[in-house]
């Protein structure tokens, strides 16, 4: 029931955790009036805002793909027995995705590509597991894609004062294992995946944000990542996250990429949503309104 077809892509959601993000509203999305989430509530009650503590919830997931006979992942979570020290919640945690993994009918050693949209500590933590006291690569087979301007970013030998803050031990734990076993390749601009995937720069959240766009037979699709972490962005696209690093170009970023998924018909399917995980978009105004979400069951 988690698996829907998109041309000649399959596509299975693969979950880590879903619930509450420890943040309300103000604390998420910085400036944005509490009217517009009181608009939005029948919409975002109770799978994307919890109405007891008016906590935003959000879902940890992979979006597993397999196009022209690999298998393909974007993004890998927040991953088990990582030091967080920024985010007590996502500390040392002991899930089972790989188990969840298991149930899409994928082995670690089956997938031949995983793709890190961005390289926030939420997105690459299930790039290495921890094997008799090291970081290995989950994902022995597999070539990682990573934007060429995340790596460079987060690299502490490329930015000395990067240290610290959310993404605190996440490249030395999740990203520089997986480089110095020769398996990630960076990348710029864009990358043609297959005939039916590109990855695209999409800057704004992070330097290198990026998205993956399907187009195959009759469908589209944009795996969006962190462009939204929300639906209230469907309605209030102007409102950024509180972890967005540059907000003017994650606003524009937004605008441009709903537009053209909206002029598309293509499914968005971001990183973090809750509830059915996916959806339609059309234009309304200056901004868009959900047309209708996915086939997937609800969280």
């Amino acid at each position: 029931m988690n698996e829907i077809v998109l041309g000649d892509v399959t596509v299975s959601r693969v979950e880590e955790m879903h619930g509450p993000v420890g943040m309300t509203p103000e604390q998420f999305f910085p400036g944005s009036p509490d009217r517009h989430w009181d608009e939005q509530r029948p919409m975002l009650v109770p799978d994307h805002l919890d109405p007891a503590d008016n906590i935003v919830q959000v879902a940890m997931q992979t979006w597993a793909l397999r196009s022209e006979g690999r298998i393909i992942l974007v993004d890998t979570g927040i991953g088990n027995d990582k030091t967080r020290p920024a985010v007590e919640a996502w500390d040392h945690l002991d899930l089972g995705y790989l188990t969840n993994l298991a149930a899409a009918g994928i082995a670690p050693e089956d997938v031949n590509l995983v793709i890190n949209t961005h390289l926030h500590v939420d997105h690459v933590g299930w790039n290495t597991r921890l094997v008799d006291g090291q970081w290995v690569p989950t994902f022995p087979n597999a070539t990682y894609l990573m934007p060429r301007a995340d790596y460079e970013h987060w690299n502490p030998d490329d930015n000395p004062n990067i240290m610290g803050g959310v993404n605190e031990n996440v490249f030395e734990d999740s990203v520089a294992p997986v480089y110095a076993a020769g398996q990630v390749q960076l990348w710029d601009t864009e990358y043609v995946v297959d005939a039916n995937l590109t990855l695209r720069a999409a800057p704004g959240h992070t330097p290198g944000s990026s998205v993956l766009v399907l187009a195959s037979g009759s469908d589209k699709a944009l795996f969006a990542g962190d462009l939204v972490h929300t639906p209230l962005q469907i309605a209030h696209p102007e409102h950024n996250s509180c972890f967005c690093e540059d907000p003017a170009a994650a606003r524009a970023t937004r605008l441009r990429l709903l537009g053209w998924a909206a002029d598309h018909t293509a499914l968005v399917l971001p990183a973090h949503f809750s509830g059915h995980s996916a959806l339609e978009i059309v234009r309304d105004a200056s901004a868009f309104a959900i047309k209708n979400w996915a086939p997937l069951p609800a969280y």
